[in-house]
């Protein structure tokens, strides 16, 4: 995704600027995870080590630091999906994949709520990132399945779906733990 400033000039961002984005996109998760989506701007700033302008020319409004924030989440994901296939046996590329879902959901729940209250809605930004999640989770899937790691009738959406309920479930803040021992149980269970 572009900064702003990149979108209205069309040319990729410099190399400083990159890294001032990056970096605000990592302090800004931080931020908000510790103190929610209401976090001040001015503390992602000071924390980013940036000016407040320099934060508000990335993103002018709270509302776009924070859908940046998770698509950018949506994206390492989608990142780690292809490394982990070209580093990791199937079975556990998928498993090493789950597991960084579990720290996207972390995320998604102090976000989602403030994405929900956008002006226009979250749609945009869920059907931007949706396809991004599904192909990830599909092809490291089909990957175990041709190993015969996992069987031919498993639908990794599912085995998503099974995970963020267990974080929907989990009411108390060791839900992360619990959802990772999770991953093992939901891989043996798909097990031929």
């Amino acid at each position: 995704m572009k900064t702003s400033a990149a979108k209205r000039t069309g040319r990729k961002p410099r190399a400083d600027a990159q890294r001032n984005r990056e970096r605000i996109l990592e302090v800004a998760k931080q931020v908000f995870t510790r103190r929610g989506a209401e976090a001040s701007m001015d503390e992602i700033a000071k924390r980013a080590k940036i000016g407040p302008g320099t934060l508000y020319r990335h993103f002018p409004t709270r509302d776009e630091l924070l859908a940046a924030v998770y698509i950018s989440e949506v994206e390492k994901l989608a990142e780690a999906q292809r490394k982990f296939s070209a580093e990791l046996p199937p079975v556990e590329a998928l498993r090493a994949w789950m597991l960084i879902f579990i720290d996207y959901i972390v995320a998604k729940k102090i976000i989602a709520p403030a994405l929900n209250a956008m002006a226009g809605g979250p749609s945009p930004v869920f059907q931007q990132t949706n396809g991004l999640m599904e192909e990830a989770a599909n092809a490291l899937a089909s990957r175990a399945i041709a190993s015969r790691d996992l069987r031919p009738d498993v639908d990794p959406m599912d085995m998503l779906r099974a995970i963020y309920g267990v974080s929907s479930a989990g009411s108390t803040d060791d839900w992360p733990e619990k959802a990772r021992q999770f991953v093992d149980i939901l891989i043996q269970g798909s097990r031929p």
